[in-house]
């Protein structure tokens, strides 16, 4: 490991942190993440040769710890591994202030459905079986068609029509979508402006943006920015 030769804390603790990638491993065991492979759906960048790598590195260095039951491997973060969530916060929210901007090479539905998928906030769905099929006109038609299916405390998404009647149908762009997850725009004016379309019932249109939610770094940046400065 590469060291800068400094006795400051901020220093001993990036010759741990400041390999790529390293943060957004923690990022995915914060999030929820345990087996390699939902590690690689959050990461679907990194090769996955790089990230038994990082793994090794970060169970070395006392972050992560690796565990295997009945043949079956997973990961979970350490008492010192959990204490960088809130490093990791603080990063994601200054990030929402600061570098906002969204190039084409960021867009990726596959990450924002995962995303998605593991933040639902079951309490407001309803308890039967509820599918909403999502519509993405500026992606490959191949990549344009998703279905995110609630059952109960069950939550699925698919990039294929999963043979369920949808309950409403969401027409928007993947950019409008992210905008809206990362919380840089609000449902009432995206719906206003015409860049998101909801077909459905009156009563599933108006419930979607609760159903949905946004990402937590979202809520957290507008909890920090309601505090008097």
């Amino acid at each position: 490991m590469a060291t800068y030769g400094q006795f400051c804390p901020v220093a001993k603790a990036m010759e741990v942190l400041d390999e790529r990638w390293t943060l957004l491993i923690i990022r995915e065991l914060i999030a929820g993440s345990s087996h390699f492979n939902e590690l690689r759906r959050g990461l679907p960048r990194m090769s996955p040769a790089l990230l038994s790598k990082r793994l090794r590195s970060l169970d070395r260095a006392g972050l992560v710890r690796r565990v295997e039951v009945g043949g079956r491997v997973s990961y979970a973060l350490t008492e010192s591994g959990l204490d960088l969530q809130e490093v990791v916060e603080a990063l994601g929210v200054w990030g929402l202030r600061w570098v906002g901007d969204l190039g084409e090479e960021d867009l990726d539905p596959h990450l924002l459905f995962w995303d998605m998928r593991r933040t639902i906030p079951l309490a407001a769905w309803p308890r039967t079986r509820t599918v909403l099929e999502f519509r993405l006109s500026d992606v490959p038609q191949r990549s344009g068609g998703w279905w995110l299916v609630v059952a109960g405390d069950e939550v699925d998404v698919c990039d294929y029509d999963p043979g369920f009647e949808a309950t409403a149908t969401v027409r928007t762009t993947l950019r409008t979508l992210v905008r809206l997850w990362r919380g840089d725009t609000g449902w009432d004016d995206a719906l206003r402006s015409g860049d998101v379309r909801v077909e459905g019932p009156t009563d599933v249109r108006r419930a979607i943006p609760a159903w949905l939610g946004r990402m937590r770094l979202a809520d957290l940046a507008a909890a920090r920015a309601a505090v008097p400065g």
